[in-house]
């Protein structure tokens, strides 16, 4: 449910399979939100352009236009969290859809309540966290002011690398980040294919803040396709 005196939040579902459609708009509506329909590519542009939905869910199979093009189109003026919702499950496709701006990606058959959580997620980290905020999850606690970061009160030191690592997984807590467009952001963009350097940095930032670094709970992989850090709390 919404907040008391917070305004109603919008959710645009772009799908052609009107059974989803209806699916989605029950289970939405019973949720708190205004729901609004689109069953073309081109219809869910407009509908976008006039409603300036909070969340955007978009189907990646739809009849006049690939939903990769769509996407692409949307975030070329929009910046409203765009959850995909496909059938399609390879790692290709779920990549292209993160890189091309999705802030989600969930395949069909689908869990209502999983779908739930993440839509609250794509709604709190909406907008990106300023650098004079604290991100706290769990233990975790990150001050991007004064480049500090704590894990049960206790001061962690780490490298400049490792930093701007976890700064970037921290301005997209909750998110999926590609492996390239971690490459790119933390080493530049000439190393977007040099996924070893990645496995280190992530392994050094595992064992300084997980309790069991060999299974992680704050900074979790998406296996093929990048890391997510879990949303603060």
């Amino acid at each position: 449910m919404t907040e008391s005196g917070s305004h109603t939040p919008i959710v645009l579902i772009i799908d052609d399979e009107a059974q989803i459609r209806r699916l989605l708009r029950v289970t939405l509506e019973g949720a708190g939100y205004r729901v609004f329909e689109a069953g073309t590519a081109k219809e869910g542009l407009i509908e976008a352009a006039q409603r300036r939905p909070d969340v955007v869910i978009l189907d990646l199979g739809l009849p006049d236009m690939d939903g990769q093009e769509a996407l692409r189109r949307l975030r070329e003026w929009s910046q409203a969290p765009v959850i995909v919702l496909s059938v399609r499950e390879g790692e290709d496709d779920k990549v292209a859809a993160l890189d091309n701006g999705a802030d989600d990606f969930v395949t069909k058959p689908f869990s209502t309540v999983e779908l739930l959580a993440r839509l609250r997620v794509a709604q709190r980290h909406a907008k990106p966290l300023e650098d004079n905020a604290v991100f706290t999850s769990g233990a975790l606690q990150v001050d991007l002011a004064n480049r500090k970061v704590t894990l049960r009160g206790q001061d962690v030191k780490m490298t400049p690398t490792e930093y701007s690592l976890l700064r970037l997984l921290v301005r997209n807590a909750g998110k999926v980040v590609t492996h390239r467009q971690i490459l790119k952001e933390v080493w530049g963009p000439n190393y977007g294919d040099q996924t070893h350097y990645l496995r280190v940095y992530m392994a050094h930032l595992r064992e300084k803040l997980e309790s069991n670094s060999s299974r992680p709970e704050l900074l979790l992989t998406e296996p093929g396709v990048g890391y997510r850090l879990a949303a603060g709390h």
